[in-house]
């Protein structure tokens, strides 16, 4: 894998959105104000932060996906964040890299994984 992890978390944040919206519609809220609100739940960068916290500490993630978190996360950007301090936004980098990364790499089942991990929290 030779891209930009922050390119890998662009295209991870996106990746992500859409299985979260999905899942969201899954649960028959029809309301586009409340799929609104409820997605802040899963894709703010504090939640993504969290998210990822606890599958460190629960050992959850292989080698290879620990190698792209902890590149992104550590990845030198001028990008100062609106909404949230310095390391949660390294992390949320961090966990939208990895989404990014396994899209990228065609591993569907192990974003599924994830989406389910996150989903039963």
């Amino acid at each position: 894998m030779n891209k930009n992890v922050l390119v890998l978390a662009y295209l991870g944040d996106s990746i992500y959105e859409v299985y979260i919206r999905k899942y969201l519609i899954d649960k028959n809220i029809s309301k586009v104000k409340e799929l609104q609100s409820e997605s802040i739940k899963y894709v703010s960068a504090k939640s993504q932060r969290s998210y990822l916290e606890k599958m460190l500490s629960d050992n959850f993630l292989n080698e290879d996906e620990m190698n792209i978190v902890k590149c992104a996360r550590n990845h030198k950007s001028n990008h100062k964040p609106k909404n949230c301090d310095i390391i949660t936004y390294k992390y949320a980098t961090g966990f939208e890299a990895l989404i990014g990364y396994l899209y990228y790499e065609n591993k569907i089942d192990r974003i599924e994984e994830i989406i389910d991990y996150i989903k039963g929290r």
